[in-house]
């Protein structure tokens, strides 16, 4: 159980986490409370450790580094009480089983509050503590699937689409579970009561459902699929392809940043036909006057109020939204056709219409702005992300993932002179 120095980091230094998940988000919740300054022990089975050891090298240390640890068979009676003693020197303890495994194996949060009153039990599952689905398997795309997300997500007319970010687990699970632990462990440091934390990663994702909510409260019912306002419905909050097959986000939701777009638009020297459908396009559906051609400031930042207004009350109504401005749809659309996404991105990138190239990850790992907030460190030789929190007067901080019982002996010795001193 190794000491952080306060001067390192001071910000979560001193807490013990003793962390029983396995796979991704138990794991990637206790990264970010390693990288903060917790002592994080992974409680590993002999045999094997971690399911992603085997399962997944690379992903197992890239969620685990800088944390220890120690193996214990928690079937052995033995190893249970080896377990409650480290309890009794610990802070906070995770888990990711289903309901009721750790009940069975004695170490449930009842049990464990016996031996530390202050402890934080987090458990982190799927569905929940309670519930008809408790004890139901599943993965990140089930809890998506039942929290309505994967509903909403892909384009209009097709099938849903499965994210390559895992968002019930990270989103909907670590880092709900990270809050809550932090939360608890506040609350327990100035009461001296712990609690139980239960986090449900479908009750994590079905939060997350801000936009479709406000949807359904404005209009009684969600919009189809690709049809939101953030999802589909808008020509100015959407991707378009260029003419290298790469794309552009354009995220011009806000009406004065859509005027500079197209403004920055037609100061390109555009095919007459495509400058005639984008100024049709934009008269019909935005009212906005005629503009002559300009460069500069003054032709990106004349506002039109009068399109100002009708654009405002187009994102109140996904579909009238839709039909309206189907014409700027197209006429965006063979705009964007016409140059590669590096030379649009190079064209608009000092328009402030949030205009960005879409970035494979190899691509985002070297971009300026990642290179500048220092987001990318050495992990042996391999790319690793640092913790996202930045601070003025504290730091976070890095190291490797444990080899399996690296930390045996360690605990061992630590728990022998605590149970002589105590």
């Amino acid at each position: 159980m190794a000491n952080q120095s306060t001067t390192e980091n001071p910000l979560l230094d001193g807490l013990r986490v003793l962390d029983l998940s396995r796979l991704l988000p138990g794991p990637f919740c206790t990264l970010y409370l390693a990288q903060l300054g917790a002592e994080v022990i992974k409680i590993e089975e002999p045999e094997g450790g971690d399911y992603a050891r085997a399962m997944s090298p690379e992903l197992f240390s890239l969620v685990n580094r800088g944390k220890e640890s120690v193996t214990l068979d928690l079937r052995l009676a033995e190893d249970v009480e080896t377990f409650k003693r480290m309890v009794a020197e610990a802070d906070v303890v995770v888990d990711s089983f289903r309901p009721g495994v750790m009940d069975r194996l004695g170490c449930g949060y009842e049990a464990l509050r016996a031996v530390n009153p202050k402890i934080v039990y987090a458990a982190l599952t799927g569905y929940g503590n309670s519930g008809p689905y408790r004890d139901r398997a599943g993965h990140d795309m089930n809890y998506l699937s039942y929290a309505g997300v994967l509903d909403q997500m892909g384009p209009a007319g097709g099938a849903p689409a499965q994210s390559n970010v895992q968002i019930a687990d990270l989103a909907g699970g670590a880092l709900t579970c990270a809050i809550g632990i932090l939360s608890a462990v506040i609350g327990a440091r100035a009461s001296g009561q712990g609690a139980f934390v239960d986090v449900g990663m479908q009750d994590g994702s079905l939060a997350l459902q801000a936009v479709a909510m406000s949807t359904l409260r404005s209009l009684g019912q969600t919009q189809p699929r690709g049809e939101d306002m953030l999802s589909g419905a808008l020509p100015n909050y959407a991707i378009y392809r260029c003419r290298d097959g790469r794309y552009l986000a354009v995220g011009a939701l806000e009406p004065k940043f859509f005027q500079r777009l197209l403004a920055a638009l037609q100061e390109e020297l555009l095919p007459a036909a495509v400058r005639g459908a984008l100024e049709s396009a934009a008269k019909r559906a935005l009212g906005m006057a005629k503009r002559k051609r300009k460069t500069g400031a003054g032709a990106a930042n004349k506002a039109d109020k009068a399109g100002v207004g009708k654009l405002a009350t187009l994102l109140e109504n996904p579909k009238k939204a839709q039909r309206m401005l189907a014409p700027m749809r197209w006429a965006l659309r063979a705009a964007f056709l016409l140059k590669t996404r590096d030379e649009w991105d190079r064209i608009l990138a000092d328009k402030d219409a949030c205009i960005s190239p879409v970035l494979t990850l190899e691509e985002a790992l070297q971009n300026e702005q990642t290179r500048a907030r220092g987001m990318v460190e050495d992990d042996g030789g391999k790319p690793a992300f640092r913790n996202p929190i930045q601070f003025i007067g504290a730091t976070t901080r890095s190291g490797r993932a444990p080899a399996l019982g690296e930390h045996n002996a360690q605990v061992a010795a630590l728990l022998k002179a605590a149970r002589a001193s105590g």
